[in-house]
């Protein structure tokens, strides 16, 4: 069991587009036992490679009993139902935060050795499937907050012991409800 330290918030990793994975190898697997080692000794829902500072475009689950990981994911809706509601990040120990998500999404992409997958989420693992690739895009979930809920936020955030004042933090220029949402 490898356990990692996880990237905290204002990290500037967090903040930038993780690569896409063009090679399916030992480093890979590595990789993804080292995310679901570090996320089930931290009590997560999921992890992204960019958590653990590296930017690479993979990420593992545990959600309603089902622990996975997904490669290169592109996420579909097939709906415009939403829901609201708390959501954490283990880059942002101890808080929660109520966000609008999508309540339902398909992610595709591959496995750790590159053969394709498709997970279909509703409810939580919808949730964690847009935070998890939102972390891939470079983006936090806080970002998806409305300017009040941001604001909020933000005054949490820098009340807490782990933050760091001298990091400098953009918000994203995106639509609050998200990126992967199809006109």
């Amino acid at each position: 069991m490898t356990i990692q330290p996880i990237r905290i918030y204002g990290d500037p990793v967090l903040r930038t587009a993780a690569d896409e994975v063009d090679t399916f190898d030992k480093e890979l697997r590595t990789l993804v036992k080292d995310l679901l080692d570090t996320m089930r000794d931290q009590g997560g829902a999921g992890l992204a490679a960019p958590q653990l500072g590296i930017g690479k475009r993979v990420f593992a689950f545990d959600v309603d009993d089902v622990v996975g990981h997904i490669v290169n994911p592109v996420l579909e809706f097939p709906d415009e139902e939403e829901q609201d509601g708390p959501e954490g990040c283990l880059s942002l120990p101890g808080l929660y935060f109520d966000t609008v998500r999508r309540q339902n999404v398909i992610a595709k992409g591959f496995n750790e050795y590159g053969d394709p997958l498709q997970i279909v989420g509703t409810g939580l693992m919808a949730r964690c499937l847009q935070h998890e690739t939102d972390h891939l895009d470079g983006i936090v979930f806080i970002d998806r907050l409305d300017a009040e809920r941001r604001k909020a936020a933000m005054a949490e955030i820098r009340a807490q012991d782990w933050y760091n004042d001298d990091v400098k933090v953009k918000v994203s220029p995106h639509d609050n409800r998200g990126v992967f949402f199809k006109s």
